[in-house]
Order: C-alpha cells, then sequence, then structure tokens
C-alpha cells in the first residue's frame, strides 16, 4: 500500500513538473535573444542538463539590463539566492574568489536574487564586497522559469548556452573548480 502511494505521488509529481498527459503543447522556448516575458514561465519545459538555458533579461543593482544570451561565449554560473539564506550567504565570498581568478578566461557569474528589495539586496552586495553583477528578479519570473525549488541552486551554462549541471544546495570551492575544469577552465 505504501510503495503504491509513492508511485502514485511520485507520478503526479512527474505530470506536474514536466506536464499532464493531454495537455496542450509547451510555447517553444524564446529565440535567442529574446527574453521570456511575464506568464510564459509556468508552461515552458523544465531546464535540464544539455538543453539551451532559458534566455531572460534582468536589471542589475545599478540599473543595467543584463541578458543571457550577451553571454554567449563565455562560461556563465547562475547563482539563485536570497539575503536570508545563511548557505547563500556562505558560498557568496568563494564564487566571488571564483569569479576573480576566471573572469579573464571566460567565466560570467550572475547572481539572481528572488524578489527582495533593492536596498535589501544592495546592503547583502555592498557588505559581501561582490564583484559579479546582482540582478534583482521582481515576482521571481526567471525563478520559475529555471524551477528553482531552494536556495542556493547554481546552474553552470556552457559557451554555446547549454546548460551543463544543476547543483542545488551550497557549493563549495572543489564543486566548483571541478565544474570549470569539466568546461575547459583550469585553475589559474
Amino acid at each position: 500500500m505504501l510503495a503504491a502511494g509513492l508511485l502514485a505521488g511520485l507520478g503526479v509529481g512527474a505530470a506536474y513538473f514536466y506536464g499532464f498527459p493531454g495537455d496542450s503543447p509547451a510555447p517553444a522556448l524564446p529565440a535567442s535573444g529574446e527574453a521570456a516575458t511575464s506568464g510564459q514561465a509556468p508552461h515552458l519545459p523544465a531546464p535540464i542538463e544539455g538543453a539551451p538555458a532559458p534566455e531572460f533579461e534582468l536589471l542589475d543593482l545599478d540599473g543595467n539590463t543584463q541578458r543571457l544570451s550577451d553571454l554567449q561565449g563565455s562560461v556563465v554560473v547562475l547563482n539563485f539566492w536570497a539575503t536570508w539564506c545563511a548557505p547563500c550567504e556562505a558560498e557568496m565570498p568563494m564564487l566571488n574568489d571564483t569569479y576573480t581568478r576566471y573572469r579573464d578566461q571566460g567565466l560570467s557569474v550572475l547572481a539572481i536574487n528572488f524578489d527582495e528589495p533593492r536596498e535589501d539586496v544592495q546592503e547583502f552586495s555592498d557588505r559581501l564586497g561582490l564583484t559579479f553583477p546582482v540582478l534583482l528578479d521582481p515576482g521571481g519570473e526567471v525563478q520559475a522559469l529555471y524551477r528553482v525549488r531552494g536556495y542556493p541552486t547554481t546552474f553552470i551554462v556552457d559557451r554555446d548556452g547549454l546548460i551543463r549541471t544543476e547543483h542545488i544546495g551550497i557549493l563549495s570551492e572543489a564543486n566548483v573548480s571541478g565544474y570549470l575544469a569539466d568546461l575547459g577552465l583550469s585553475v589559474p
């Protein structure tokens, strides 16, 4: 009985995540350079390793527009986080050091905050001395697009715009170094 209940729960969960049989087909992913718009995120397929990273456009703390497609040709670390998340805060200095060490090899880091007030995010960034772009995600639309379920969650995107890794939970320096080495970035 317990096994049947678990299987039924897994089936419903998978159907919810990937779509129910008979649902109308999901719209195509936005074309390169075309950002997702409000209302699209819940209907797109979940991002998976080997698939193109969903395009997005967000403002950074300086008010500049940041588009994922503008980083084509770079290895990109997309880090989803929140100011109240202790593991997120613990990994940020390591991500900043990683960015500093590897940026000359084509590494970009985008820290995408979940729908918090700009002032709180700015204070967090200033306190930690972050040197990579910190992005604001009003309404959590990009987080929904990437199906982020907990913090921190990090996606590693290769130079061709494909998701190579999804890492849920705190990153270690060894994790990041390994992921980057797999994409041809060597320890400086």
